[in-house]
C-alpha cells in the first residue's frame, strides 16, 4: 500500500510501452468496401464522410492503397444493377461481388477476400432473405432463406473469395452455409459469423451506402434486441456448434460486455465498428470538439481490450497510416 506502493512508478514515459497491456495493429483491421454496379465513378457517401461506393474498375486502385498501407483483409458489400424478390443477383455468376472477387484475387492476390453473405443489398424490399406475406407487415422466412444464403456463399467461393461472413442472423445460417460449402469443394473456406448483431440504431449510415434499406417493416424480428445479454451469449455458442470459425459482435463500441462474454467461448471474435459510430465520430472532429485521431485510437483498443481478435473499420486505413 501507498507509500510503498506507487503504481506511477510504471507510468514513466519510457516505462509506459514496456508494460503496455492491450496493443493494436495493423493485421487486427478489416476495412470494409462499397462496390456499386451501377456507378462509372467514386460516389461519396454524404453520412460517412471520406468514405465512397466504388465502381468495379476503382477497386483494384483501392485494394492496392490498402494494402500498401499494411491492411490485409476486405470484407466486401455489393449493390447491383437489379434486385428482385429472390435476390437472383447475389448468386449470379457475373454479380457485382463475384467480379469483385476475381478482380481482387488477380490484381492484389496478398489481400484476404471476405465476402458478407445477405440478400438486403440484392431484394427489392430490403430484407435480408425470402419474405412471407404477414398482415400489413412482411415477415422473413426464415427456413426458406437458408438455401438462399448456402447458394450466395457457394458462389462467392467460386469466384474466389477465401471468407464468407453471413449477417442476416438466420436460425441455422452457419449450418447451412457450411454444408453447403462442403458438397460443393470449399471446405477449407471459414465463415465468420455476424452470430450477435443487434438491431441497433447505428446502422443508418450503412444504409444508405448500401441501399439496404426496408421498404416495410424492419429487422427486428431476426436481429437482436439491444436489451438481452444472455441471448447474445446464446446466439454466438449456436453458431460456435454449428461450425463457425469466426464468431462476430456488432456493433462494437457499445456492446464491449458482449465481446468479453462470447471471447470465452474460444474461438476468435471480430468486432464491427459500425458506421454510425464511424459518422458520429467524425461529425464530432469535423466540429472541431474532439481529436479524430486519438479518439479512434481508443475507441479501437478499447474494443482490442475487450477482448476482440478482428476489428472491421471504416478507419482502416487512416489508423494504418497513424500506427506508421
Amino acid at each position: 500500500m501507498f507509500p510503498t506502493t506507487r503504481l506511477r512508478r510504471l507510468r514513466n514515459r519510457k516505462v509506459q510501452p514496456l508494460v503496455r497491456e492491450t496493443d493494436l495493429t495493423r493485421s487486427d483491421l478489416i476495412a470494409p468496401l462499397f462496390i456499386d454496379e451501377t456507378i462509372q465513378h467514386p460516389a461519396p457517401i454524404p453520412s460517412m464522410p471520406g468514405q465512397s461506393r466504388l465502381p468495379l474498375r476503382d477497386l483494384p486502385e483501392t485494394v492496392k492503397r490498402l494494402s500498401a498501407a499494411g491492411i490485409r483483409a476486405v470484407i466486401l458489400f455489393g449493390i447491383p444493377k437489379e434486385k428482385d424478390p429472390g435476390a437472383a443477383s447475389a448468386y449470379a455468376d457475373d454479380g457485382i461481388m463475384q467480379q469483385a472477387v476475381r478482380l481482387i484475387r488477380s490484381d492484389v492476390p496478398e489481400m484476404l477476400v471476405i465476402t458478407d453473405v445477405c440478400a438486403c443489398e440484392y431484394t427489392d424490399h430490403g430484407h435480408c432473405g425470402i419474405i412471407m406475406e404477414c398482415g400489413d407487415c412482411p415477415e422473413l422466412d426464415n427456413d426458406l432463406s437458408l438455401d438462399l444464403m448456402g447458394r450466395i456463399a457457394v458462389s462467392h467461393a467460386r469466384a474466389g473469395a477465401e471468407m464468407v461472413a453471413p449477417s442476416c442472423m438466420l436460425d441455422g445460417q452457419v449450418m447451412a452455409i457450411r454444408q453447403a460449402l462442403d458438397r460443393e469443394g470449399f471446405s477449407s473456406i471459414p465463415i465468420l459469423s455476424y452470430s450477435t448483431k443487434f438491431a441497433s440504431a447505428l446502422y443508418g449510415p450503412f444504409r444508405e451506402a448500401a441501399d439496404s434499406g426496408c421498404c416495410q417493416g424492419d429487422r427486428s424480428t431476426y436481429q437482436m434486441d439491444p436489451a438481452n445479454r444472455n441471448e447474445a451469449y446464446r446466439e454466438s455458442l449456436l453458431d460456435a456448434e454449428e461450425g463457425a470459425d469466426i464468431l462476430m459482435v456488432k456493433p462494437a463500441g457499445l456492446y464491449l460486455d458482449i465481446i468479453r462474454e462470447i471471447t470465452t467461448l474460444g474461438l476468435p471474435v471480430a468486432a464491427y465498428q459500425v458506421s454510425g459510430e464511424y459518422a458520429m465520430i467524425k461529425a464530432a472532429a469535423a466540429n472541431g470538439w474532439i481529436d479524430e485521431e486519438k479518439v479512434v485510437l481508443e475507441s479501437l483498443i478499447s474494443i482490442k481490450r475487450a477482448g476482440a481478435t478482428l476489428i472491421i473499420t471504416y478507419f482502416a486505413e487512416d489508423v494504418a497510416r497513424w500506427l506508421q
